[in-house]
């Protein structure tokens, strides 16, 4: 191993960026997953109150989970056809 992944002050300083096998060992380490380590806390992910909701859901029968399933992929392709019309009214505003 490398003096730059073996000795943390690299890494904190902006020297080094570690390997994917040593961000996989600081998340088993630190209980974290390798998303958090990477984007942060809150950078992705569903807010708090989705997440207990699709805790509840992964506990579905494999029918239930495709329903939720189906009808969230509906609302995201309703919310992703309205995006350009919603910016096409923005710029027409005086």
């Amino acid at each position: 191993m490398s003096e730059c992944y073996s000795n943390p002050k690299y890494s904190e300083s902006g020297k080094a960026k570690p390997s994917l096998e040593v961000l996989e060992k600081i998340g088993l380490t630190l209980h974290v997953s390798l998303d958090w380590l990477v984007f942060g806390e809150d950078l992705r992910g569903p807010d708090d109150a989705l997440k207990l909701q699709f805790e509840a859901v992964s506990q579905f029968d494999e029918e239930d989970k495709q329903t939720a399933q189906n009808v969230l992929e509906g609302l995201i392709l309703k919310h992703q056809a309205k995006q350009p019309m919603q910016r096409q009214s923005a710029t027409k505003k005086p």
